[in-house]
């Protein structure tokens, strides 16, 4: 429990591993996950470490198991077990080498079969509707009777009469081009042939598909006639440009038929094949899919061992493993088993010999969450890691930041539909943990579903509070206020209820205010007042003020418990005491005012009531001859007075006291140094002794006073001091005004929730008819809308960063450092969900 206000206890230590026991001894401490291991070997290149090779090893089985990923996409399930298989010993590793690189084999040579296979077919397919059309286009573009292509139509193309005619022969070349290409190609066609050809083309009634990229194509067949050889290497050279598939087409009608017929018969074959070649592929993802999850663990796994390894240093023998490593001390026990464990999984008889180390270095900060408290944390850590050791705001967090949230956000409606979006995402986070999404926003608010929840509960507690829920009021222990009596005694009759549109209820008349106030919160009667605004500003203003130095007081008190922890007493006596003099004399003293009056004065003396600010302006000026203003009570000029010398004494008694006492006690550890040596050993010792000496009393001295140094700085120390007490005294001031952003919020929500009520939900009301039943409805679905959108959604969001602003700035800077850094354990959960820092 004491971890939960302050972190972890951490010890540093050498660890001393046997090689053949290295490898499990860190798995184990990967399972365990409370070890941050030290990088001993930070200059050294990441090429030039010991296990570099395993490691890329490791990255090739990586690429592997992403090119198996890949080729499964969407069409095949990866099987995943319900817990992560053990880590692998090193020769296991080898055979899971072994298994992927022939799965990838395997694999590479089915997908290059069926790619050759889809390009043949891709090509037969294009032949045979180039047959097809070529064949259609000699039976369209010629007059002759059908049974003429029965015979020869190679007369339409070629001139017999003579011998003397062969360069006179008329020929065509067939071929298949992308649709996108179709008019460029025949435009430079024309253009580089001169007109010389004549061109016919037409669309492929189907798609075919790119055995490549797997895309979709739609392509032109196309039939070009022209005449000499010279023409033909032209359109050639134009074809290969661009890219379209040129065929070797029969002449005769025959012939093109007869080629259709075999590649008719090619297709249906090479069909068969290509649905064995991808039945034999899914069968090979499908024994792939089944370890899919498991090899990428365990190749994770031996991965972030082989790293941890680099880490560390190898003796000169070459036998022995040298690892630091930070830990808490509360979990020595278990690190000790794991490291057993790890020994005897290995088969090693040499047990790992753990070394604690004496360091200067900050150790890591170690704050120990759950799955409630860790929002909260992050809260705070997101504001800068804590020092080590120091109070940890984390727990106050949990209370303060939803409360001061619910006072800005004050209201039941909008509380109660908050609350009921937390409890459906913890109700159902074992559901939701397992749909990993990757949407940001999605997981913050997952994240946090525990805030939110104590932000929903706060909400409809202060809602009550104001008695507010949708800018309307509950009436449920019945109004203190009463108008009968002002009809009694004829304050109120039918002639001012006819001439005055607002009446005044006055407290001061018998029965009017019963003198109970409401039982809880806010009483019902002030929803309808028309000073209503006026009310709850003063009402929500003094509060603010209220709850602001008192959370800044507690923030001041967490400071000593610091002081007190790690023994710094010059900071109890010259920081902690003046400060709670200087907030407690003038912003105490406030609090103490508005109490009293709020206790002092009633309904019947209320009118002769002072006002608390001119007393506080006065207070500074002491300026008690204010006729205008009564004092509260007696001897009220002398205890003011006492107060505002007071706290101003405790200005320089922070400013100027501690950097001379600092500088004498050090002073006076240099001379405690020097002294002993000087006055015990001979004249010839004097040297060596006093260096001897003067090492271990220094280090002696800085465990002791937590730094005293050779190199102390008058100058930096007084600076820092004056910079700390202006900064704490001006804060003072500007945090307490600070605070007002919870009276202004407060305000500002309630106002729009009843601007949103009046101008939308009032409209549905007021309509009557069947028009006004079925426009109620509509009505509702705008306000459900705009109540979500602005009031749950902006102004919670602004609330919320308000309320984070309060805790970092005003709250946490009392007595949070926030200059540590965050304890990062070797864990395989972390670096498997890929949650791992650093």
């Amino acid at each position: 429990m004491a971890s939960m206000f302050r972190s972890e206890e951490m010890c540093l230590t050498q660890l001393f591993l046997q090689v053949e026991a290295a490898y499990c001894c860190v798995a184990e401490l990967g399972e365990l996950g409370l070890v941050q291991f030290r990088d001993l070997n930070v200059n050294v290149n990441s090429f030039q470490r010991k296990f570099v090779n395993e490691v890329r090893r490791c990255e090739s089985l990586e690429r592997i198991l992403r090119f198996l990923e890949n080729e499964m996409e969407n069409e095949i399930v990866i099987f995943k077990p319900e817990k992560y298989p053990e880590t692998p010993l090193p020769r296991e590793m080898i055979d899971l080498e072994t298994v992927l690189e022939k799965l990838e084999g395997e694999l590479q040579e089915a997908n290059q079969n069926q790619q050759t296979l889809k390009q043949n077919f891709l090509e037969l397919t294009e032949l045979k509707h180039l047959l097809k059309k070529t064949q259609d286009f000699f039976e369209t573009e010629t007059n002759l009777p059908d049974d003429f292509f029965n015979e020869d139509t190679s007369g339409l193309l070629e001139l017999r009469s003579t011998p003397a005619t062969v360069a006179a022969k008329l020929g065509f070349t067939a071929g298949v081009i992308k649709r996108e290409r179709m008019v460029p190609f025949e435009r430079l066609l024309w253009r580089a042939c001169r007109g010389n050809i004549y061109l016919r083309y037409t669309e492929m009634d189907t798609a075919l598909e790119d055995p490549i990229t797997k895309e979709q194509m739609k392509k032109n067949v196309f039939i070009i006639f022209y005449q000499g050889e010279q023409l033909s290497q032209k359109i050639k050279k134009i074809c290969d440009g661009f890219r379209a598939t040129v065929y070797a087409c029969p002449e005769s009608a025959a012939e093109r038929r007869e080629m259709a017929d075999g590649v008719n018969a090619r297709i249906e074959d090479l069909n068969a094949v290509i649905t064995q070649t991808e039945s034999h592929r899914q069968r090979l993802l499908r024994e792939a899919a089944a370890n899919m999850w498991t090899w990428g663990i365990k190749v994770k796994k031996i991965k972030a061992i082989y790293h941890i390894l680099n880490c560390c240093n190898i003796d000169v023998t070459q036998q022995c493993i040298i690892a630091e490593i930070w830990f808490p001390v509360a979990d020595s026990s278990r690190i000790k088993r794991a490291l057993q464990q790890g020994m005897e999984r290995s088969g090693s008889t040499i047990s790992p010999i753990l070394t604690a180390v004496q360091s200067k270095m900050a150790p890591p900060t170690f704050n120990r969450t759950n799955k409630f408290t860790a929002g909260f944390q992050n809260i705070v850590d997101a504001y800068g890691v804590g020092s080590y050791r120091e109070m940890n705001p984390a727990p106050y967090t949990i209370i303060t930041f939803p409360f001061l949230f619910a006072v800005m956000f004050g209201d039941c409606g909008h509380g109660a539909i908050m609350l009921a979006f937390a409890l459906w995402m913890v109700t159902n986070e074992k559901t939701l943990l397992v749909q990993k999404s990757n949407n940001e926003i999605w997981n913050t608010f997952f994240g946090g579903r525990y805030l939110i929840l104590l932000m929903g509960i706060f909400s409809i507690y202060t809602g009550f509070i104001y008695n507010d829920c949708f800018s309307k009021s509950f009436n449920i222990f019945g109004s203190s206020w009463h108008t009968r009596p002002m009809f009694r005694n004829n304050t109120w009759n039918l002639h001012v209820l006819e001439e005055n549109q607002v009446l005044q209820l006055d407290p001061a008349v018998p029965g009017v205010y019963s003198g109970n106030p409401y039982p809880f919160g806010i009483d019902p009667i002030w929803n309808i007042a028309s000073n209503k605004l006026t009310f709850l500003n003063s009402y929500k203003m003094k509060m603010s003020v209220i709850m602001g130095i008192t959370q800044m007081v507690f923030g001041v008190i967490l400071s000593l418990f610091n002081h007190i922890y790690f023994k710094k007493t010059i900071n109890i006596v010259l920081q902690f005491i003046p400060e709670m003099i200087f907030i407690l004399c003038l912003f105490g003293y406030l609090v103490f005012m508005v109490i009293f009056k709020w206790c002092r004065f009633d309904v019947h003396v209320s009118q002769k009531a002072p006002s608390i600010l001119i007393h506080f302006i006065n207070m500074f000026m002491f300026n008690y001859n204010d006729p205008t203003n009564d004092p509260l009570y007696l001897h009220q000029e002398e205890v003011q007075s006492f107060l505002i010398i007071f706290a101003l004494i405790a200005v320089p008694w922070m400013l100027l006291f501690k950097p001379f006492i600092l500088r004498a006690n050090h002073r006076k550890a240099r001379r405690m140094l020097q002294t002993p040596a000087i006055s015990e050993n001979p004249a010839g010792d004097i040297e060596v002794e006093i260096i001897d000496s003067n090492h271990s009393k220094t280090t002696g001295q800085e465990d002791h006073s937590g730094g005293h140094d050779d190199e102390f700085n008058f100058g930096d120390t007084f600076v820092h001091q004056t910079i700390h007490t202006i900064e704490y005294c001006l804060g003072c001031i500007s945090n307490t005004a600070s605070y007002l952003r919870l009276w202004a919020l407060s305000l500002a929500h309630a106002e729009l929730s009843e601007v949103l009520w009046t101008m939308v939900m009032n409209i549905g009301l007021k309509n009557s008819g069947w028009g006004g039943l079925i426009g109620v409805f509509i009505i509702f679905a705008i306000f459900a809308v705009l109540t979500v959108a602005i009031l749950l959604v902006m102004e919670g969001l602004s609330a919320f960063l308000h309320a984070l602003r309060l805790h970092w700035v005003e709250f946490q800077n009392k007595f949070y450092v926030g200059t540590g850094y965050k304890f990062s354990p070797f864990c395989f959960k972390s670096i498997i969900d890929g949650t791992a820092e650093g």
